[in-house]
């Protein structure tokens, strides 16, 4: 041991004998981090932190109009946020760009190496940009770093229609000049990657614009024109499809329970690995009555997804009356993968909506494993989406719709292909409005074929955190008041088969019985938290005792008190305290 250390030991001093000017190893300056092309790749590599993790989508409807949980989110309970509670005012992560746009120009690389890299860098911050405009609307704006002491980190904030359009400057460099070759890893920014993200970024944009006109922000057009151009150039370019490999009736689930990404149809994910403990909770925070938040979808949402033969199952006499495990039969695939129903088994053994984890009755299934075995530790390997191509159909779908290009060619190649893919059969243009979808969730749009894209988007990306932003894009912001409603029971002290399959599962009950039914769970009616719609028969319904309450300021986020001490200049947001 020691004749191999000693040797090492007398290398080592006398290299640093020859040299006693070479600067530390661990200390980076711009003149030995930005030389070499590895050199950029290496510091844009600390620009993905900024992109959310796993956990961050499977929570990112938490709060939203179709999600009932174990309690009301603050910010739409009556008084009950303030801008003391808000966050999110945090700017290291885009000093962190600008100090790379500062430096990476002295690298000594060609120039299409070049551009890659400033793309890079300007699609995250874009990436930055679009996520603070949308929660505070005005932002100050910063292409450059800045030291403490400087007279610009107290400056009022700037416009949005100065910082989006910045935005827009950025994304369409990246997706001029970021590479184009396809990452079946899903894992790095391509320019399919910066596209779909600008098809995102866009229509949100656009169609805020066009439905708050109280805002008068101008060009609504221009952005749904952008949106939809950059959605037409994903789909054109052919590196992505639908996933449909395998049995249907796993084509639409399997792209969230798979350990790798689907590179068939995600563009961009949260990549798990087992072998590498990169992980996420989706089966501790949704199947845990302590840990999670006990989420589940209302009744009201579920009723919006169609037959498998194309017709409303709202359209049918008495639809709000139907057992559970009729109700749920026959209808869109994708219903069978977002929630347990029918012969849903984990381990081998049948698993019926379990009423430890849920309030309503629709429990979601659709990003836990099969397996009980991460039930109570964040051990979840799957991949989680960020992006994918079905989203972009629904871009390009929404973009032309609301600027009134949208045709049956459109439809064809874009929401139809969707539907089919979930098994439904009749899957024609749409020519007459839902009066359910319409009265439900919104009376102010009579076309409806806009009405149809709505209701597939909703159900397609349902619970991958897209919906509260697009109630607040749609300015329909008062849905987060809805009531959460369940299913419907038929008697109170009844014992209730959930999957048909001649074995009870729960019973709803006043007083917890004297003798149990093994295997069977008995959910109290409290008639406070939760109550049955006819009193002693009827839909759940859950947590009415607790005021919700929508108003137009809650369209935006306070800025957090303590940056509005820190820099007066910054204003509050109207409405806030």
């Amino acid at each position: 041991m020691k004749k191999t250390i000693l040797p090492l030991l007398m290398v080592l001093f006398c290299a640093c004998n020859k040299d006693l000017n070479l600067k530390p190893f661990d200390k980076l300056s711009p003149d030995n981090a930005f030389n070499t092309e590895a050199d950029l790749q290496l510091y844009a590599n600390s620009f993905y932190n900024m992109l959310p993790s796993g956990n961050d989508i499977i929570r990112g409807d938490v709060m939203s109009d179709y999600i009932a949980g174990k309690d009301v989110n603050s910010y739409i309970r009556k008084n009950a946020y303030t801008s003391v509670n808000s966050n999110g005012w945090s700017w290291s992560d885009l000093r962190n760009v600008n100090y790379f746009l500062e430096h990476f120009g002295q690298a000594k690389i060609t120039d299409e190496a070049r551009k890659h890299y400033e793309g890079l860098a300007r699609f995250f911050r874009a990436y930055f940009y679009f996520e603070k405009v949308k929660r505070f609307g005005d932002v100050p704006f910063y292409s450059t770093t800045l030291n403490i002491g400087n007279a610009a980190l107290y400056k009022p904030r700037d416009k949005r229609t100065m910082v989006m359009d910045s935005v827009l400057a950025d994304l369409n460099f990246a997706c001029t000049n970021i590479r184009d070759k396809k990452d079946n890893t899903a894992s790095t920014i391509t320019r399919a990657v910066a596209l779909a993200f600008k098809s995102r970024v866009c229509l949100f944009e656009g169609t805020l614009r066009k439905y708050r006109s109280d805002l008068s922000l101008p060009d609504a057009t221009k952005w749904l024109q952008e949106a939809a151009n950059a959605a037409e150039a994903v789909r054109k370019g052919g590196q992505y499809g639908l996933n449909m490999a395998g049995d249907s009736a796993t084509w639409y689930r399997n792209l969230f329970i798979s350990e790798a990404a689907n590179s068939t149809e995600v563009l961009l994910a949260y990549v798990g690995s087992k072998s590498l403990r990169v992980f996420n909770d989706a089966n501790w925070f949704y199947t845990s009555a302590t840990y999670g938040n006990r989420i589940s979808l209302t009744k009201t949402f579920t009723d919006t997804y169609l037959n498998a033969d194309g017709s409303r199952f709202t359209d049918q006499q008495q639809f709000d009356t139907i057992h559970f495990d009729v109700e749920v039969k026959g209808r869109d695939k994708r219903l069978q993968q977002t929630i347990r129903m029918g012969n849903y088994s984990r381990d081998g053994v049948i698993a019926p909506p379990d009423f430890t984890y849920t309030y309503t009755g629709y429990q979601p299934l659709k990003y836990t494993l099969d397996s009980k075995a991460t039930d109570g530790v964040a051990e979840n390997w799957n991949s989680i989406p960020i992006i994918r191509y079905a989203e972009v159909l629904l871009n390009e779908a929404e973009a032309k719709a609301e600027l009134g290009i949208f045709n049956t060619e459109d439809w064809s190649k874009t929401i139809k292909l969707l539907r089919q893919r979930a098994g439904i059969k009749q899957t024609d243009y749409p020519t007459t409005v839902d009066a359910y979808l319409q009265k439900e969730y919104f009376p102010k749009i009579a076309d409806p074929v806009i009405l149809e894209i709505r209701r597939e988007r909703a159900i397609e990306l349902v619970l991958e955190g897209f919906r509260f932003y697009d109630l607040i894009r749609w300015n329909v912001g008062s849905l987060m008041e809805k009531s959460y409603v369940g299913i419907y029971v038929p008697a109170m002290d009844q014992l209730i088969d959930l999957n048909g399959d001649n074995k009870p599962d729960v019973a709803f009950v006043k007083q917890m019985p004297a003798s149990k039914v093994n295997g069977v769970y008995y959910f109290l009616i409290d008639g406070d938290q939760t109550k049955l719609s006819g009193g002693t028969k009827g839909n759940i319904i859950w947590l009415d005792n607790i005021d919700r309450e929508w108003k137009e300021y809650k369209y935006i986020y306070p800025i957090p008190y303590n940056e509005t001490v820190l820099n007066p200049a910054l204003g509050q947001n109207d409405g806030w305290k």
